[in-house]
């Protein structure tokens, strides 16, 4: 009597009837205490006395305390309990417990209040070492992964994961290390060790990557900031003997040390099913004021606005675009360069084959937009509403897009004047298929326009997964 005990602060009721307190039980033991417990469950002042968390071995009790430290300021049971809620979501958050219990109960002992209560979070931490076995959705490509982390090394939500995957396209292993803040779980440094493997087919190119990397995420205000220092030794060689002379040329060894920083606002409801809200992601690199043979500045953004319609449909247009400018007199490398075309952007066209290009190898270029406008709406007579049949959409659109290398020497008019040449544009419907909240898939049929001489079009059915999409 008096105690509440869930998993799940979710399901609880709102009023003191529901959480065990009924008036015939008051009648039949009218004892001073009895009475002053029915006082605080029904909704009136209190004061939450002691917080206590049982169940840790590894971790420290100090990262806990800012984490919990609202629930104090309660006032009554109904805040405790949103509070203790609250809590526990947090506590959760840390990946570092795989079970968290919420006890709350009315105060006892010598210095007990007669509306004092008592709240006790029972956790249940994570093994030392856990293993992982899936497959991972990229941009049109799909991979086997294997992992293994070990959660809260030192006692305060840190983390060290092994990650080895093997995909059609790439193959990479990587060690990386994150360490929270204690009391700001989005302000966070992540350390990492890696080398990847990948196949560029579109240019003919095979690279492999070997670096370091180090990044510090924090939020300010209503934006979200990453800065991040990277070194990475490149080594780019022919993925075929057909390869063009101009790869041939990019061919070798080259050292990047490059420094970025990335600024998003995203008051979306949803990353892959948006049906309200907008992203502006901004992000600067600079390569070669730290070391390296790479030297440029390279610029791009990402803009999407989404506005629900009726017939619970959702209009969506989104914008892209970036420009890479060299340093100190020297050529661009292949692999720094934009991409653009293919079932993730200009929808209609064949992969990452738009803009210039030598013997059939796409070289990419130093500049590009891409826009888009979307129509998502239901499936035609709604099956598997409310359940499976949500996870579909039926999608029109319409795509356009461009892809060059600039003459700096020229004008912003020259500029604008040579990205609105050759355009290319396609629109076409489909269905889009929602893998969780990270993925989708898409089954398109494009009708590809303005298309110019070396493109490669994909005039029908067209099937595109990834993480990102124009």
């Amino acid at each position: 009597m008096g105690t509440v005990h869930a998993k799940s602060l979710d399901p609880l009721p709102m009023h003191g009837r529901d959480l065990g307190v009924h008036p015939d039980d008051l009648v039949e033991l009218p004892e001073p205490e009895q009475e002053s417990k029915q006082e605080i469950l029904e909704n009136k002042a209190v004061v939450v006395q002691h917080v206590n968390v049982q169940g840790l071995g590894r971790t420290k009790e100090d990262l806990l305390g800012y984490e919990i430290s609202e629930v104090f300021h309660a006032k009554n049971l109904i805040d405790v309990m949103k509070k203790s809620h609250i809590a526990r979501q947090k506590l959760l958050r840390l990946g570092i417990f795989k079970e968290v219990e919420v006890l709350i109960d009315t105060s006892e002992g010598s210095d007990a209040l007669p509306n004092g209560l008592d709240v006790t979070f029972e956790v249940t931490e994570v093994k030392r070492l856990t293993g992982s076995y899936n497959t991972m959705v990229g941009n049109n490509e799909g991979s086997m992964v294997l992992g293994l982390k070990l959660p809260n090394v030192f006692g305060r939500a840190e983390k060290l994961t092994f990650q080895f995957s093997y995909g059609t396209k790439e193959t990479s292993y990587g060690l990386s290390f994150f360490k929270p803040q204690p009391g700001n779980f989005e302000r966070n440094l992540i350390l990492n060790l890696y080398k990847v493997t990948g196949q560029f087919p579109w240019s003919s190119l095979k690279e492999t990557d070997r670096g370091a990397s180090a990044e510090f995420n924090f939020p300010l205000g209503m934006t979200n900031h990453t800065l991040k220092w990277e070194g990475v030794w490149r080594e780019l060689g022919c993925l075929a003997r057909s390869a063009s002379f101009a790869v041939r040329e990019e061919s070798g060894h080259s050292l990047k040390s490059a420094l970025s920083h990335t600024v998003s606002i995203d008051s979306r409801n949803s990353a892959i099913f948006p049906s309200r809200g907008a992203l502006l992601r901004i992000n600067q690199e600079l390569a070669g004021y730290t070391g390296g043979d790479a030297s440029f500045l390279k610029e791009d953004f990402e803009l999407q606005l989404n506005k629900r319609l009726f017939w619970d449909s959702v209009l969506s247009a989104s914008l892209w675009g970036g420009m890479l400018c060299p340093i100190g007199g020297q050529p661009s490398c292949i692999a720094d360069r934009f991409y653009l075309g293919g079932p993730t952007s200009v929808r209609g066209f064949g992969m990452y084959s738009i803009g210039p290009q030598s013997e059939g190898d796409y070289l990419g270029g130093e500049a590009y937009w891409a826009g888009g406008l979307h129509l998502y709406t239901p499936l035609p007579f709604r099956p598997g509403k409310g359940g499976f049949g949500d996870l579909f959409r039926t999608h029109f659109f319409l795509n356009a897009g461009n892809l060059c290398n600039l003459n700096y020497g020229e004008g912003p008019r020259a500029h604008l004047q040579k990205m609105a040449e050759c355009l290319r544009w396609s629109y076409g419907a489909g269905i889009v298929l929602r893998l969780g909240n990270i993925a989708r898939l898409e089954l398109n049929y494009c009708v590809p326009m303005g298309v110019q001489s070396g493109d490669r079009i994909c005039d029908g059915v067209q099937f595109g997964a990834g993480i990102r999409f124009l």
